[in-house]
């Protein structure tokens, strides 16, 4: 057997950087205080254009707690949080881990259903939501156990000119609440905590409970996955040590969402946990992720590969100096090279002395786990674990490790792993086991390969994988090809039910800019595929798109596609 926990991937690779982390042993908003003690005036986050100092919002969440143990939160109680990026959710996230409670992290935008579930499914006593979604919340709080409802609103973070103009553009749209509504508003909220002067503070150990998660886990079925203070602060900690170049003070463009592991874990806990300085982005669009990367001069900015292909596209970024940047980081969804290779030349052309690195994990591990170092990149490859962090690729579903090369499924090892999926043991033993090594292994569901040096190539998820007359068709693999080709903008390829074949293999295609999607420019991917491809991975047909459906978080929602076929198939 492989002996990949004797292997030094980070030492090897970036020098200075400890093969084994001291973590710190507390909870999440103890090591932001720790911070907030340290640089007290250095700033903790910028929100449309106003700036808050981590003593200013260490100070705003102990307000926050008092108000939470005034309204009656307890240690262990559950509080869903459906915020964008703005400082009341940054307050009430560590305010809950303050008084000992668990942070539900769920998407504002969620269906009135999908919010029922939520509330639901972690039992959550108390949420807090924007102004917009409270008509949401409301139609099924009744069938629910929340006792309080608090209602915040964008234009409370803002200065008095910025309200003004919100206010003209934004915010008259939002519809009204009743002013007999039962719910608190944000800053009648705040001004509880008054009553409170003391014991409002619980004494969380590393391994307690702090965050919800949702995510499909490895059978596509959403599940919470319960986090510690440990797997947070541990993230923090790997982060700044696989990234070297890293001061306080330094900005992160915090546009992935609070809900997401990737949005959460590195772009808020890892900066202000590190004494970072985050750039608040409430509403993501490519075009406001632009303008604040060259307005704020960040130094490090992470997104989802759609993300930077749609920067790619804009006239806005033309000219723009990006020497700022000092990391630029991609994961959520797999980075085909081709895009990379795009990328990298846009980095170049503006200034940047970086490339892009692809990183990769999971929810089941907070975010990621693997990252490409930033001096040595390997085409295809996904990177290699942080400190503390193993991975080994086995027979899937089995132990048994398999030889360097050989492809299986990938499996996680360290501080980051999750506590279990809530209320689903079965899943949980299912997913977490522990092996003759000592340490308990995530068990992806995901496809890839590990070489000599310890750098793991991600092949693909195992259920995205198509079977085709007996074959096995990775979607992925044809994507990189697609995306190669120059008349190629994006495409994403599924698999089509087929009496004879089981699956078949479609291919969707957007155009790039410029390019007319008619039959001749069919053809002549078709053409090319048959040059590529395999035969039995050949794409019957290819079916041009203005623009992909997305996910929440900005990823090609594949299954979106799938369901449209079968409609389509069954009609």
């Amino acid at each position: 057997m492989q002996n990949i926990t004797a292997k030094r991937p980070w030492a090897d690779y970036v020098g200075a950087v400890p093969l084994h982390l001291d973590y710190y042993e507390g909870s999440m908003v103890d090591k932001v205080e720790q911070i907030s003690l340290w640089h007290p005036d250095y700033v903790a986050f910028d929100f449309m254009g106003r700036s808050t100092t981590y003593k200013q919002m260490f100070k705003e969440i102990e307000r926050c707690a008092r108000s939470l143990k005034t309204i009656g939160v307890r240690e262990g109680d559950r509080v869903t949080i459906a915020m964008p990026n703005c400082p009341q959710a940054i307050y009430m996230f560590y305010a809950v881990n303050m008084v000992g409670g668990v942070a539900n992290m769920i998407h504002p935008l969620s269906a009135e259903k999908e919010i029922e579930f939520y509330l639901n499914e972690s039992e959550s006593v108390t949420a807090i939501t924007l102004d917009q979604f409270y008509h949401k919340f409301e139609s099924i709080r009744a069938n629910t156990k929340v006792v309080n409802i608090i209602i915040a609103s964008v234009k409370d973070a803002l200065s008095r000119p910025v309200r003004a103009g919100y206010m003209l553009t934004e915010g008259h749209k939002i519809r009204k609440i009743p002013k007999d509504a039962p719910v608190i508003r944000w800053n009648e909220f705040m001004k509880l905590g008054s009553h409170c002067f003391y014991r409002y503070r619980v004494m969380r150990q590393s391994e307690d409970p702090a965050v919800i998660l949702y995510s499909g886990g490895t059978t596509g079925t959403t599940k919470g996955i319960v986090l510690t203070n440990r797997n947070f602060n541990a993230l923090g900690q790997q982060v700044i040590a696989a990234n070297p170049m890293f001061r306080p003070g330094d900005k992160m463009l915090a546009a992935m969402p609070l809900f997401h592991g990737f949005g959460l874990g590195v772009c808020i806990h890892t900066m202000l946990s590190q004494g970072g300085r985050c750039i608040l982005v409430p509403r993501f669009t490519a075009k406001s992720y632009a303008r604040l990367i060259v307005k704020s001069r960040c130094n490090f900015i992470a997104g989802v590969p759609t993300l930077y292909e749609a920067l790619l596209r804009l006239p806005s970024m033309e000219g723009a100096d990006l020497s700022c940047l000092k990391g630029v980081f991609s994961g959520g969804d797999s980075l085909s090279i081709e895009l990379k290779k795009k990328f990298d030349r846009f980095l170049y052309d503006h200034k940047a002395t970086i490339q892009v690195r692809e990183g990769y994990g999971t929810t089941e591990t907070v975010t990621a786990c693997c990252l490409t170092p930033p001096h040595m990149f390997k085409e295809g490859s996904i990177g290699v674990p942080f400190p503390d962090t193993y991975i080994k690729i086995v027979e899937p579903g089995t132990d048994r490790e398999l030889p360097y090369g050989e492809e299986g499924e990938i499996l996680l090892a360290g501080p980051t792993v999750m506590k279990e999926y809530m209320k689903h043991p079965d899943e949980t033993a299912q997913t977490l086991r522990r092996h003759d090594d000592g340490c308990t292994w995530v068990y992806t569901g995901d496809l890839g390969t590990m070489d000599e040096q310890g750098f793991i190539y991600f092949k693909g998820r195992a259920k995205r994988m198509i079977i085709s007359s007996g074959y096995n068709v990775y979607p992925g693999q044809i994507e990189n090809i697609l995306d190669a080709h120059p008349k190629v903008q994006m495409s994403c390829v599924i698999g089509v039910p087929d009496a004879y074949k089981m699956q078949k293999v479609k291919a969707f295609v957007t155009p790039a800019a410029g390019i007319t999607p008619d039959e001749t420019v069919k053809e002549e991917l078709m053409e090319y595929c048959r040059r590529h491809i395999a035969k039995y991975a050949m794409p019957y047909d290819i079916e041009f798109r203005d623009d992909m459906p997305k996910t929440l978080v900005g990823k090609v929602a594949y299954r979106v596609l799938e369901e449209e076929e079968m409609a389509r198939i069954k009609a």
